[in-house]
């Protein structure tokens, strides 16, 4: 299929500091500004804008998998499609445009504290608790079918039976057939969607050198197509490939390795000309994961959301809580001060994954 915006832009950002004002009347930085740091240390940023993949229905990261998954879907047979994750899941919100975009039914299962209290408002009060904000408004405006679950029961009994199940739901119930989609449409197939990535930004880059990509990590499905993805383009000049670095916005860095692993397993990569004794060696020696998770999933310190609001004001960027601006705050305000020496003078492209829609669900910290 091909139904995202490609390719999407490469921004370089210029280091020029820009003041600015918030709502408190201003920046709250303490005199540091972002791409001050940047410029002291000789750095020269580039984005690539997977924000802009489509309108608010499909921006992100997302569409490239869905492009591959849903084609899947159809070649199949299917009539609806069940996927799986957080409440304000960007994945979830694109899955449902794309759907009805290409004639499949959407059924999103997302995860939230709130599951018990909305189920029962709904059933026994007659109500609906759940609201219209950010993502959860466009998932609605498609017709999305929503179900939910508490986050100990996706951890109980694990999102791909949650899947599973409203899959075999709807086929006992119907005459559909369902096609499950993993969370954040992380697998084999779907992952193809980002070596298609890899090489777009090739292209894009042209003989500009980019020492070390950077982007945020959260189901590891985009982490595995751009590793695999870079491999594959510096086959013949592996010491010229840029360092990789994938910063989790969840879990551990052992959990991305063992991941993005399997993913690649799925996806049948051969290592048998590789100077490695297992995928797991391969991805060990290829992707670099960071602990960027801070609090938790979707959860945010004023300083991150503080580094959110300066990035906009500094570049005219809009990042998300939950992936982009988590990472790349971690990224600049952690890694780059803890060791720069190893980014000194150095190319960075960081990855922009999308997902501006969840910071309404953080309207008042903002």
């Amino acid at each position: 299929l091909r139904i995202a915006n490609l390719p999407t832009p490469l921004h370089t950002v210029q280091n020029v500091a820009r003041s600015g004002n918030t709502r408190n009347g201003n920046v709250n930085d303490n005199g540091n500004s972002i791409l001050e740091k940047l410029k002291a240390l000789n750095i020269k940023l580039l984005i690539k804008r997977d924000d802009q993949t489509g309108g608010v229905e499909l921006g992100g990261n997302k569409i490239r998998k869905l492009e591959f998954l849903l084609a899947d879907a159809l070649n199949k047979g299917a009539d609806a499609v069940v996927t799986i994750g957080g409440e304000q899941s960007n994945h979830c919100r694109a899955t449902a445009a794309a759907c009805r975009m290409v004639g499949l039914e959407p059924h999103l299962i997302l995860r939230t504290k709130r599951a018990n209290k909305v189920e029962e408002d709904r059933t026994v009060k007659g109500g609906e608790s759940f609201g219209y904000v950010g993502n959860i408004l466009f998932d609605r405006m498609v017709g999305a079918k929503i179900y939910t679950c508490t986050p100990g029961e996706y951890g109980r009994v694990g999102s791909n039976e949650l899947v599973r199940r409203v899959c075999s739901d709807i086929e006992s119930e119907t005459n559909m057939k369902a096609y499950p989609i993993p969370v954040g449409g992380s697998n084999g197939c779907g992952t193809w969607g980002y070596i298609e990535g890899v090489n777009e930004i090739k292209d894009q880059l042209s003989d500009q050198n980019v020492d070390h990509v950077v982007f945020a990590c959260g189901s590891g499905g985009t982490a595995a197509g751009i590793t695999i993805g870079f491999v594959l383009s510096y086959i013949t000049n592996a010491e010229q490939m840029p360092k990789i670095h994938a910063v989790g916005v969840c879990d551990t860095p052992e959990y991305f390795y063992n991941e993005v692993a399997n993913i690649a397993e799925e996806m049948g990569l051969d290592i048998s000309s590789l100077e490695v004794e297992s995928i797991l060696d391969f991805v060990r020696q290829n992707l670099i994961p960071h602990q960027g998770k801070g609090l938790g999933y979707a959860v945010s310190t004023q300083e991150e959301l503080d580094f959110i609001t300066k990035f906009a004001i500094e570049t005219g960027i809009v990042l998300d809580p939950v992936y982009s601006g988590k990472a790349l705050h971690h990224f600049i305000t952690h890694e780059l001060d803890e060791h720069p020496d190893l980014y000194e003078n150095s190319n960075i492209l960081f990855w922009h994954t999308g997902g501006s829609l969840g910071n309404y669900d953080k309207i008042d910290a903002l």
